[in-house]
């Protein structure tokens, strides 16, 4: 008489979601887990204590099949199969839904700068190694032009600064700025940055000193009437003051 056997496979692939969580994942468990054992690894999966969980099995067409309540019982002694999917139910009244999903109740660990300039083992240390993006070494001919043309913004500016005299009306327009009008009181280069700078005394306080910066005076203004601008930005003409709707009898 010919002798049969049932052969099942050792391992089952399920999908795994929680109560406490949107999310979902699928795992591969041994057969031969105890239900207390699965737990355990559930409990690093989902955040559930092992010991306050309720473990439900349901269909891929999500109908519930039963609950594994037995901790010393094997897994593979429930009907569980490829593609079911294992519910953990948390019965712990400390942890509320979502507690594992609002990041910003995690704290975050931040590194500053000059640590992390020092890494080897970063993306930062491996583009310095290799040389790459702003680390990339440019050849004689990028320098070249990158030099040429740093020498023709400088004699553009220097050109623009020239024509622009001291004494002179103007009108001071900047990005993301209101179009100012005031006097030309300075005109050449400074200590304070390179290149060459117009210093503008305006006619209202809408500037950001009293014609010095960083201890060095290039001009004399009341507080907050003076400031320095690139030559492009500023165009001289016949722009007479505001007269802030005042009228001529008015004094």
């Amino acid at each position: 008489m010919a002798e049969f056997s049932v052969v099942t496979a050792s391992n089952v692939n399920v999908q795994i979601s929680s109560s406490l969580s949107s999310f979902g994942s699928e795992k591969r468990f041994d057969k031969s887990l105890t239900i207390g054992a699965l737990k355990m690894k559930l409990e690093l999966i989902t955040g559930c204590p092992a010991a306050h969980m309720d473990l439900q099995v349901f269909t891929k067409e999500n109908k519930l099949v039963t609950t594994m309540d037995n901790n010393d019982a094997l897994l593979g002694s429930y009907p569980v199969d490829d593609g079911m999917r294992i519910h953990v139910v948390n019965k712990d009244s400390s942890i509320q839904v979502g507690d594992f999903e609002d990041v910003s109740k995690v704290e975050k660990y931040e590194m500053k700068d000059e640590d992390y300039e020092k890494k080897q083992d970063s993306v930062l240390g491996w583009k310095k190694r290799n040389k790459l993006g702003r680390f990339a070494e440019k050849s004689e001919e990028e320098k070249a032009r990158e030099e040429e043309e740093r020498q023709r913004k400088e004699r553009e500016e220097e050109e623009a600064a020239k024509a622009i005299s001291v004494g002179s009306r103007c009108e001071v327009k900047t990005a993301n700025a209101p179009t100012k009008r005031g006097e030309v009181m300075y005109v050449g280069m400074t200590d304070f940055k390179p290149g060459w700078w117009v210093g503008v005394k305006y006619d209202e306080p809408l500037g950001k000193n009293d014609g010095s910066v960083a201890g060095k005076r290039y001009f004399e203004c009341p507080p907050k009437y003076g400031g320095f601008v690139k030559p492009v930005f500023v165009t001289v003409g016949d722009f007479p003051e505001d007269d802030f709707g005042m009228d001529d009898d008015e004094m």
